[in-house]
């Protein structure tokens, strides 16, 4: 599956435990990641800077679904059953 040019929800729902640039103490899910364009894609996608996660995630329908709107709700679930530190970052 192609990219959602225009979608972004993997660089907003998902928490990043880990410091990365622009983003010192990691990035809370939910949180708008720094380098998430305007046009709803990533500045640092050919960056090796690009933080480790964001380079393993591959754009598939189970996480992406068929719209912006989907994929939100898709990730926002998957984020909620795999994320280590649970509420605690909310």
């Amino acid at each position: 599956m192609e990219c959602r040019a225009g979608c972004g929800a993997c660089c907003i729902v998902p928490a990043i435990h880990t410091p990365f640039l622009g983003m010192p103490n990691g990035k809370r899910k939910g949180e708008r990641c720094v380098h998430l364009g305007a046009q709803g894609l990533c500045a640092l996608f050919d960056d090796p800077r690009r933080p480790a996660c964001c380079r393993q995630f591959q754009a598939e329908p189970a996480f992406c679904g068929s719209s912006r709107e989907e994929a939100l709700l898709l990730l926002a679930d998957l984020e909620l059953l795999s994320d280590p530190e649970g509420e605690s970052r909310d």
